[in-house]
């Protein structure tokens, strides 16, 4: 704690919303249809092995369709899982209508190590991980206490970048 007695918030911005779903597609349209979110990327699939995933300590096979957009300062994240071990795969398996899965908190990556000790000091333990250019990404469980998973985005300067570009190209209604 600081001096005036607030807890610290350890550099962390709140920058995201993730549903995992089984039919990203039809997820899309709702959103674009109910909220008037219109500016959704192309979806796209990611293999967790491109970018040395992680799932409890193991290397992850996994396989996810995303769709992503910028509303209301906020990124919307949308997975559907379609092969291997992941913590989006479990989640669908629990939970068959799909729902929020996690929220995203990001911070440079030069405060990122800094991060991981903290939520380990707490007790909680990375479940998934993944590198890409742009940001090195960790889950912590954090069901328990909140109800969904937490993930950190340690943002490197190329991210930042383009973390601004996504801002402006998905910000456009």
């Amino acid at each position: 704690m600081d001096k005036t007695n607030k807890p610290e918030t350890l550099g962390l911005i709140p920058t995201q919303i993730a549903w995992v779903v089984k039919d990203v597609e039809k997820s899309k349209r709702f959103f674009q249809e109910v909220f008037g979110v219109t500016n959704f990327s192309p979806i796209g699939t990611t293999r967790l092995q491109d970018y040395d995933g992680t799932y409890y300590g193991e290397l992850a096979d996994a396989e996810n369709l995303v769709a992503m957009s910028y509303s209301g300062g906020t990124f919307i994240e949308i997975i559907q899982p379609v092969s291997g071990k992941s913590i989006f795969q479990d989640y669908i398996n629990n939970n068959p209508t799909g729902g929020v899965q996690h929220i995203a908190y990001s911070t440079p990556i030069a405060n990122l190590d800094n991060v991981i000790s903290e939520f380990e000091n707490k007790g909680f333990k990375i479940v998934s991980s993944f590198d890409t250019q742009i940001a090195k990404i960790v889950f912590f469980d954090t069901r328990e206490e909140i109800g969904v998973f937490t993930e950190i985005m340690g943002i490197t300067k190329e991210g930042e970048k383009a973390v601004q570009e996504m801002e402006i190209a998905l910000g456009q209604q």
